[in-house]
């Protein structure tokens, strides 16, 4: 049991919050190369990318997984990128620190989804992880050359 779920209920909790941060964390992105601040998206996409290293580090673990390092190093990044929101307003240097930890965070959600999907065809891993670097690196360039917020009207909510 974890928080009074069976492992099984927790286990698909913890899905559905990783897949709600990864599809809010596309249209942030999608915003973000559109130039356009997304206010309520985001706070969703941080909040469930937050909460799906969270709920990750609950599982029964005997050793250190390679899950928990990408846990860790989500969390990391993601304060990083809820500080240069929150507190800099993406201003300055604070803009590309917040596009680029905010798209490694999401990097590292979808590269999960994606070792998991495909671990049953192993043939795929390699190729399939490859993909999702360099679409990755190819957005991200372009949302740190498009996202500047401080050229931009209020945010809309």
């Amino acid at each position: 049991m974890i928080l009074g779920l069976s492992i099984a209920a927790f286990t698909k909790l913890h899905v559905a919050i990783s897949l709600i941060g990864i599809v809010s964390g596309l249209v942030v992105l999608y915003g973000m190369l559109g130039a356009q601040r997304m206010p309520g998206w985001t706070a969703l996409f941080l909040v469930t990318t937050v909460l799906t290293s969270v709920t990750a580090f609950m599982f029964p673990a005997v050793t250190v997984t390679p899950a928990a390092i990408f846990g860790a190093i989500s969390l990391a990044v993601l304060a990083l990128a809820l500080l240069a929101l929150y507190v800099f307003h993406a201003s300055g240097v604070w803009r590309w620190i917040y596009v680029v930890t905010a798209l490694l965070a999401l990097y590292l959600n979808v590269f999960v989804l994606v070792v998991q999907a495909f671990q049953k065809i192993a043939v795929l891993h390699p190729l399939a992880q490859t993909i999702v670097l360099l679409t990755f690196l190819w957005l991200g360039f372009g949302a740190v050359r498009k996202f500047h917020p401080e050229a931009m009207a209020p945010a809309r909510r």
